[in-house]
């Protein structure tokens, strides 16, 4: 393959198709964080609930039995993660990163143990979430740009494509526009105001974890159902901490980090576009190299970004009701 074999279209579509494991995550964290709460966990609830949907999935020939069982793993964990860190008063970035060690060696061995297959899962087959092709794709389809626009770019994905990106507007609601948002950014960032206001903080916070808990389920439940077919052991390959950093990115606003999902999406899609293809003067770039690229991104993203975000000013911070 040469460079010129190289399709911007086929890229636009593999952003679109990458974004959504990073954008639920991303506003997974984003509910946590704005509580006040550091969710470093973020890798290992995706993990978790990739392996149990992949599991139930296969088990029942169901894909909505596998995503509602994703669904409980992850929320459980943000259970556990929102008793240390709000009840205990426990270290956030400590019990964030104890689950991210603890899913990736459990789900290997739990894979191991039941599918005899090396960590993973047996193909899903007809257990994945089908595509949805929109009305009138067959008369369009051979119209230029349109065709390609309406069957590939806004068709042809499955239903959580579509749920991604309806949640950012939906996130944007939720967090300015409602009392609950209200309550909410009020414990990020002065939880004694409002627990002198009359809100529970402990209360907020333990929401926030179980919303975060709910999407993240559906990151790994993307992986598995929907772009993979299985799961394999660590496939998530740091999408957690790609969608912090997307947070950051986004000074942990939902329409800004969405836009730093699409951006690591897209870079995503390049690296993986960019293997095996001959490139002007350099020729053809190694596989390893070219799987850094997210990853370089990513870096150079904080390192221009994190001076300038403000998180918000309680978290990571336990707070302790005054007596």
């Amino acid at each position: 393959m040469t460079f010129e074999d190289l399709h911007l279209g086929s890229i636009v579509v593999s952003t679109v198709r990458n974004a959504p494991v990073l954008i639920f995550a991303a506003m997974a964290g984003l509910f946590a964080e704005r509580s006040g709460v550091i969710d470093i966990g973020l890798e290992g609830k995706i993990l978790a609930s990739a392996f149990v949907s992949a599991a139930v999935a296969f088990a029942t020939q169901n894909p909505w039995y596998g995503i509602l069982a994703g669904m409980a793993v992850s929320i459980a964990l943000a259970t556990l993660q929102g008793y240390v860190a709000v009840t205990q008063k426990g270290n956030q970035l400590v019990a964030g990163i104890a689950i991210n060690i603890a899913m990736s060696g459990l789900t290997f061995v739990v894979a191991q143990y039941f599918f005899q297959q090396g960590g993973r899962t047996p193909d899903l087959g007809a257990a994945r979430l089908p595509y949805v092709t929109l009305p009138g794709s067959d008369a369009v389809a051979e119209v230029p740009v349109l065709g390609w626009i309406w069957t590939q770019l806004l068709g042809g994905h499955s239903i959580l494509v579509y749920a991604a990106f309806l949640l950012v507007p939906l996130v944007h609601w939720l967090l300015y526009h409602t009392r609950f948002g209200l309550r909410l950014r009020a414990c990020g960032e002065n939880p004694h105001a409002a627990d002198a206001a009359g809100v529970s903080v402990e209360r907020t916070r333990y929401t926030s974890m179980l919303i975060a808990g709910t999407l993240c389920s559906f990151s790994g439940a993307y992986l598995a159902i929907v772009q993979s077919g299985f799961f394999l052991r660590d496939m998530s390959a740091g999408m957690g901490y790609l969608a912090l950093t997307a947070m950051v990115f986004g000074n942990w606003r939902p329409f800004y980090t969405f836009l730093g999902c699409l951006m690591f999406g897209f870079f995503t899609a390049v690296q993986i576009q960019l293997e095996g293809v001959d490139l002007p003067v350099v020729g053809r770039i190694p596989g390893a190299l070219i799987q850094m690229v997210p990853y370089v991104v990513t870096v150079i993203a904080l390192a221009g970004l994190m001076a300038k975000s403000v998180a918000p000013k309680a978290i990571g911070v336990p707070f302790v009701k005054s007596r």
